[in-house]
C-alpha cells in the first residue's frame, strides 16, 4: 500500500509523521472519508468543502485543495481496488507538547483502505452518553474521535454496528459515524444540524433527493418510528432492523426502500453532485 504524506507517495512501511504531530498528541486535526470505487470517488467536492469548513472551525489554515486532489488521485492510482475508504487527514502539524500549535505548518496524509459492501439492514443501540450541541467542536469532523471509539465498542459488544446518541437536552442526534433518519406517518425526518449532529454529506443528499424534513426529535422517537435508517459515506442508506431490544420489521420498510432506490439512481447518474 502507498500513502500520500506531506507532499508525496510513500510505501506504508515508510509513511511517517512526527510523534509530536498535533493530530497525534492532542487530536488537533480534521478528516474526511470518501467512498472510492474502481479508481473514482463519490462526492469529492462536497467532502473537500467540508474539510475546509472543519479546518476553519479549528483555526487551521485552509487546506490546499489542489494538492489534496492530487494526493487523492495519486493514492487511488497506486492502490487499485474495487471498493475502498479514501481517508484524508489534515492536522496541526509538528508542535510542542501541549495544546499550543507550532509554526511548522499542517500535515496532510491520504490513505486508502479496502472496504466491503454493507448489508441492507443493521442493528443499533442507544448509549447513555450525550453529544454536546454547544461545544467548540460541534459540527466539525475532527480527529478527536475517542468517544466514538468507546460507543462503537459498546455497540459491537451488543451485536450492533452503530451506537446512537442523544444531545444534552434529550433529543435524537446522530451515530458514531452516521446520521439517523426516522419515518413518521409515512414521511422521512432527521435531526437538524442544530441538534449537534455532523452535517453529513450523504445526509444532505438524502434530504435534498427525498424531501426529508429536518425536525427536533426526542430520543424515544426510536421506540415508535415506523422505519429507521442510517446514512454515511460507506453505508449510503442502511435500514435498521433492531434498536436495543426492539425489532423494526420489515426492514427495509417501503419508505426506506424507495429512498435507497432514489439515492442509488441519483448517485449513479452524478458521481460529484452539488447541493442546492
Amino acid at each position: 500500500m502507498k500513502l500520500w504524506v506531506n507532499g508525496g507517495l510513500r510505501d506504508a512501511e515508510e509513511a511517517q509523521v512526527s510523534v509530536l504531530d498535533h493530530g497525534l498528541t492532542v487530536g488537533d486535526g480534521v478528516f474526511e472519508t470518501v467512498k472510492a470505487e474502481r479508481g473514482g470517488t463519490f462526492a469529492l467536492t462536497l467532502h473537500l468543502e467540508r474539510l475546509t469548513r472543519s479546518a476553519r472551525g479549528l483555526g487551521l489554515p485552509d487546506p490546499d485543495l489542489d494538492e489534496v486532489r492530487r494526493a487523492c488521485a495519486a493514492v487511488l492510482e497506486a492502490n487499485p481496488m474495487e471498493l475502498g475508504r479514501l481517508r484524508i487527514t489534515y492536522t496541526g502539524g509538528l508542535s510542542p507538547l501541549g495544546s499550543e500549535r507550532g509554526d511548522a505548518g499542517p500535515s496532510l496524509v491520504v490513505g486508502l483502505g479496502e472496504s466491503g459492501r454493507r448489508p441492507d439492514t443493521t442493528a443499533v443501540i442507544t448509549v447513555p452518553w450525550t453529544r454536546n450541541e454547544r461545544g467548540a467542536l460541534t459540527g466539525l469532523k475532527t480527529t478527536s474521535y475517542a468517544e466514538n471509539v468507546v460507543a462503537l465498542a459498546r455497540a459491537r459488544e451488543q451485536g450492533a454496528s452503530e451506537a446512537l446518541f442523544a444531545n444534552t437536552v434529550g433529543q435524537l442526534c446522530e451515530g458514531t459515524g452516521s446520521n439517523v433518519f426516522v419515518v413518521l406517518d409515512g414521511r422521512i425526518h432527521t435531526p437538524p444540524v442544530s441538534s449537534g449532529c455532523l452535517a453529513g454529506i450523504t445526509r444532505a443528499l438524502v434530504v435534498e433527493w427525498t424531501g426529508a424534513v429536518e425536525a427536533d426529535l426526542p430520543l424515544d422517537v426510536l421506540e415508535s418510528a415506523e422505519e429507521i435508517f442510517l446514512t454515511s459515506t460507506l453505508r449510503d442508506i442502511q435500514a435498521v432492523h433492531r434498536v436495543d431490544g426492539r425489532a423494526t420489521t420489515p426492514a427495509p420498510g417501503p419508505v426506506t426502500a424507495k429512498a435507497m432506490r432514489v439515492f442509488d439512481e441519483r448517485a449513479g447518474a452524478d458521481r460529484d453532485p452539488r447541493l442546492g
